[in-house]
């Protein structure tokens, strides 16, 4: 969407403020021994005190309020009583809402307890590239070229970015106008960034893949060469300037 009234700027900062202090807290709730569906339902409590619904459940039926991945396990896995947090987890948590017709979507990847398997690099490199990214949008900007840009700063640090998953376009729906902002170039994308824009910008940088394949449950996805990805997402306005980053109150790039 596009903002264009005070009405849908409010309507955007409180949906965005639901899931953003929501994503915040279940990473600061998040510890070893928890299953992924008490944190899942840590984070629904949350949610429903700001009379939010979950996104993807609205959009899809997914069967969960957020998205939990571990390890592994790229993105959209399904919370569980089986899966049970370790120390030195890596953790994917994607908290998206609607709130009085208006949607909103932020993410982030962080270490359970101490980073006993090296992952920080890749949630550091992933941090990094959506800060970058989010720099240099402005109105009249090139999508392709922050994919390049994404891309480019992904190779730098030794890691790769995955081809078929990327940020869009929110606002009155969970995916809007622009679709598919990817992690690289493609050179046959001519749009550029809207001023008053709202777009869900994020990162999908991997140790090994580049493609993220679907498991037989519908929805949770992995690398097709294996290996870890890291994600972070912020919801943002494109404007002249820098942009006003909308779901700021997550800190997933402090």
């Amino acid at each position: 969407m596009s903002i264009t009234n005070d009405q849908e700027l409010i309507g955007m900062q409180k949906v965005s403020e639901a899931v953003a202090y929501t994503l915040r807290e279940m990473i600061n709730y998040a510890q070893p021994g928890m299953t992924t569906k008490d944190l899942d339902e840590y984070g629904a409590r949350i949610l429903s005190d700001f009379g939010a619904k979950s996104a993807p459940y609205l959009a899809y039926g997914f069967p969960g309020w957020t998205c939990i991945s571990v390890d592994n396990e790229f993105c959209h896995g399904i919370p569980s009583e089986q899966r049970v947090l370790k120390e030195g987890d890596l953790i994917n948590i994607d908290v998206s809402a609607e709130l009085d017709g208006y949607w909103a979507d932020n993410g982030g990847s962080f270490i359970i307890g101490k980073d006993i398997n090296q992952h920080q690099k890749l949630i550091d490199a992933s941090k990094a590239i959506l800060e970058k990214a989010i720099n240099n949008i402005k109105g009249g900007v090139k999508i392709a070229d922050i994919g390049f840009l994404m891309e480019t700063e992904a190779k730098k640090r030794g890691f790769k970015v995955i081809k078929n998953l990327g940020g869009h376009g929110i606002g009155r729906n969970l995916h809007e106008q622009p679709d598919e902002l990817m992690n690289y170039k493609n050179r046959f994308d001519q749009r550029r960034f809207r001023k008053n824009s709202v777009v869900a910008i994020e990162t999908f940088i991997s140790t090994d893949s580049n493609v993220a394949v679907e498991l037989n449950d519908g929805w949770t996805m992995v690398g097709n060469k294996g290996g870890y990805m890291a994600q972070h997402e912020h919801t943002i306005i494109v404007t002249d300037g820098k942009p006003i980053i909308l779901t700021q109150m997550n800190e997933i790039l402090n």
